[in-house]
């Protein structure tokens, strides 16, 4: 009753407070460089202004896993290379946010998968991360990516995969794995991959925040 009662509350927190559309970049604890990519976000938020008529605010923000403003945003941006750690306190915050609406898109930036695993069982102790099969509208929602998810930076040279977790039919959680999307969204001087290459990866991200701010 009193986490119901919760919910409701920060529902009616970010109505009251968001004037316009904002994402974030989670910054988690565990010494992982949650700030690795900085160019990467307000990339592709400018992208998704020109390309699929979006109304973003550029000035994208950060935000803890453990705070009441985590709900002001509907997109929620997380990478990085290494450790991540979760509190219970923050990891029940997330849950809350997720199940009343919020969207995260975790992207490995090559390193973080054994930990970030470990502690999105914190959150979603009942749900396992699943495969999105190559026909998930996410694939398709504004640019069409047959084949599923690109890849944008070779790695381990394993496939890149997208997995998700469900709630009530709802994809609340992206986890896309050897790709590296965030690389691609980087300007151009960062990684110097080719524009097709970034093309692609600006694409993909396209699909995610028109999905995230349409379902």
């Amino acid at each position: 009753m009193m986490r119901t009662i919760f919910m409701i509350v920060m529902i009616l927190f970010t109505a009251s407070t968001v004037t316009a559309q904002q994402v974030a970049v989670l910054k988690y604890g565990g010494g992982g460089d949650w700030y690795s990519n900085p160019t990467a976000l307000p990339n592709l938020v400018r992208f998704c202004n020109e390309t699929i008529s979006t109304s973003i605010d550029a000035d994208t923000e950060t935000v803890d896993p453990g705070s009441v403003d985590l709900f002001s945003y509907p997109f929620v941006h997380m990478t990085g290379h290494g450790n991540v750690f979760f509190s219970p306190e923050e990891a029940d915050n997330l849950r809350d946010y997720l199940l009343s609406g919020g969207f995260l898109h975790i992207d490995d930036n090559y390193g973080m998968d054994p930990y970030l695993r470990k502690e999105l069982g914190k959150v979603f102790p009942n749900h396992e991360l699943k495969e999105l099969p190559g026909d998930h509208p996410i694939f398709s929602y504004a640019f069409s990516f047959p084949q599923g998810l690109p890849k944008i930076h070779e790695h381990d040279n394993a496939r890149p995969q997208a997995f998700g977790i469900f709630h009530q039919g709802r994809l609340v959680l992206l986890y896309t794995y050897e790709s590296d999307l965030g690389d691609g969204w980087e300007s151009p001087e960062v990684h110097n991959d080719p524009e097709e290459v970034r093309l692609k990866a600006l694409r993909m991200g396209a699909n995610i925040i028109k999905y995230a701010f349409e379902n």
